[in-house]
């Protein structure tokens, strides 16, 4: 339990208000039901969230103690009240989760406070008593992969510090197989095939090119590619990465002249369609195992894989085998 006393000119305001100010980590829906379950209380007795404080007031609050830290990344998923994710599959070690495009996993030079995907699954953790931060050496939830903002698809986070160690080396070591759909203006030619070529990163103006020749700087880049349908100017392909780069799949589709619907950076926005983001969702995970996976080793052949992809069923329905 803390007590906070309230001073000459913090007097006159409402007890919710100064709350939001004062324990800024505790989101205004919880500190209402605190409130009412008299876990917070003024003066020893029970308090309306809208009671106006007087100097000399000592506000009791008995909650978690890390509501009192100072608002930092790290702390984010305290202002989660309600998680919101898409879970694909959860065990005692990972989760899959399905990422929705428009939702950045990992807070950008601290923009989205308490609104990324990793703030959403530590509070999910958290939440179920599965996650307890407090702990001593307590590990904290941690992404193994990323995906773009406006790309959606299964992300990985792994519960445990040794299957994040497991996973991490596993997909460096490419014994994670990763299929993306993608809607792209025209049809590729062949419709099956594979693009090979090296990926320069242009950090400052946050995009890549494909060169057919290797250069400083430059990394290897291949897609396995398959046309599944086309229509209305539109084909829908399924794509797996061999290689994971920056930007893969839209700079090398576009670089074979059929760049990825919606996709502004590496294509041109058509007006005919609704969309101002890239149609690119990486719907499927295998884990294709070929060395020791220690305690993930029950995880090996087996195939997650999300249905519902919003692309796919405005454009193209009913068409994936």
């Amino acid at each position: 339990m803390k007590e906070i006393k309230v001073t000459k000119n913090d007097a006159g305001q409402r007890l919710d208000r100064f709350l939001a100010k004062s324990v800024p980590l505790l989101p205004a829906s919880l500190a209402q039901k605190y409130i009412r379950l008299k876990r917070i209380k003024l003066d020893g007795k029970r308090a309306e969230r809208d009671t106006r404080l007087a100097e000399g007031n000592v506000i009791q609050l008995y909650v978690n103690d890390e509501f009192f830290d100072s608002p930092k990344p790290e702390n984010a998923y305290l202002t989660v009240t309600t998680p919101m994710l898409r879970v694909v599959y959860e065990d005692e070690n990972l989760i899959l989760v399905d990422k929705k495009p428009g939702q950045a996993v990992h807070p950008h030079e601290g923009a989205e406070y308490g609104r990324t995907l990793i703030d959403h699954i530590q509070a999910y953790l958290y939440a179920r008593g599965e996650w307890k931060p407090r702990e001593e050496h307590s590990f904290a939830p941690a992404l193994c992969n990323r995906i773009d903002r406006n790309t959606g698809g299964i992300v990985i986070a792994a519960k445990t510090a040794e299957a994040l160690r497991i996973l991490n080396q596993k997909i460096k070591d490419r014994e994670l197989e990763k299929r993306y759909l993608c809607v792209v203006h025209g049809t590729p030619k062949p419709k099956e095939g594979r693009l090979e070529g090296y990926i320069f990163k242009d950090a400052k103006q946050n995009r890549v090119y494909v060169t057919p020749k290797p250069q400083p700087g430059a990394k290897t880049a291949v897609t396995l590619y398959r046309t599944l349908q086309s229509r209305n100017g539109l084909s829908l392909v399924e794509c797996e990465l061999i290689t994971g780069r920056t930007h893969q799949i839209r700079a090398m589709m576009a670089a074979a002249g059929t760049p990825l619907l919606g996709d502004g950076k590496y294509g041109k926005l058509d007006k005919r369609f609704d969309r101002t983001y890239q149609a690119l969702y990486s719907y499927q995970l295998k884990f294709a195992f070929t060395t020791d996976a220690g305690c993930l080793a029950y995880l090996d052949g087996r195939t997650f894989a999300v249905e519902d992809v919003d692309f796919v069923e405005e454009f193209f329905p009913k068409s994936r085998k």
